[in-house]
């Protein structure tokens, strides 16, 4: 008769078998060369700085109104720049000796748009024939003290950029024309504005 307290030969062979952990089951088979993730080695995945990120902002779009005032605020500061420094045929020593060669005297250049309306009223058919002939001899004269005063400018701006700068790459034409179209323009229209009063010495 078989005994009671007989263990059965199933339980037997459940306790020679040893429990293996399943971490230690998994690294068994893994190949050789495997990197662990940081996840199974607990190390915290760094966020990524916020410094590359666009910036999230919560203004609202801008309306037609607004956007029109941002473009007249951005226009007149345009302005205002090119007002003060002049654009890039402004750039150079030597232009700016030319405008200062301008801006130190009074051209007769700035009176010949003023005079060239008189004239042309005064050459209008309507008019006697005596005040159109005075406007023609006051255009006559006005052009050749244009002219004179022009040359003479030319010849103060040639003498200083020599001496001055001997080794300058100017051409002497441009810088020529470039004085005598400021000379033309009324002071208080001339960009970039004035750095010397009339008078001062250059």
């Amino acid at each position: 008769m078989p005994s009671l307290f007989r263990r059965k030969s199933t339980d037997l062979v459940d306790e020679a078998v040893t429990e293996v952990p399943v971490e230690e089951e998994a690294a068994a088979t893994r190949p050789r060369g495997y990197t662990p993730s940081k996840k199974e080695l607990g190390v915290a995945t760094p966020k990524r700085p916020a410094a590359g990120r666009r910036p999230v902002t919560d203004s609202k779009p801008l309306t037609k109104q607004e956007a029109r005032e941002r473009r007249r605020a951005a226009r007149a500061e345009a302005a205002s720049e090119f007002r003060r420094e002049g654009g890039p045929r402004d750039r150079g020593p030597e232009r700016l000796l030319a405008r200062n060669v301008v801006d130190s005297r009074r051209t007769v250049g700035t009176w010949f748009f003023g005079g060239a309306l008189v004239v042309l009223l005064g050459s209008s058919p309507t008019m006697p024939p005596v005040v159109r002939l005075v406007s023609n001899l006051l255009w006559a004269s006005l052009a050749f003290a244009v002219v004179i005063d022009s040359v003479l400018i030319a010849r103060k701006v040639k003498k200083l950029v020599l001496a001055r700068y001997p080794r300058t790459d100017q051409r002497m034409g441009s810088l020529y024309l470039y004085a005598i179209m400021r000379a033309i323009t009324f002071r208080r229209m001339r960009a970039p504005v004035p750095q010397v009063n009339i008078g001062d010495k250059i």
